[in-house]
């Protein structure tokens, strides 16, 4: 019990990033199932431009 006292401020800043992290993760994946990317659509200048947007590139 007293290591997890003495802990205490490193476990609550632990499980802060952990959630952070997650989710950050949770949003990326609904909008990569969603369709959404995270591209600026200024595929003139990118060089995935031809795997990025298979569809607008045809």
């Amino acid at each position: 019990m007293s290591w997890l006292a003495n802990n205490l401020g490193t476990i609550i800043v632990a499980l802060i990033l952990i959630a952070v992290i997650s989710l950050a993760v949770a949003r990326l994946v609904k909008n990569r199932r969603s369709g959404k990317s995270s591209c600026g659509c200024n595929c003139a200048h990118c060089a995935m431009a031809e795997s990025c947007h298979k569809q607008s590139n045809k």
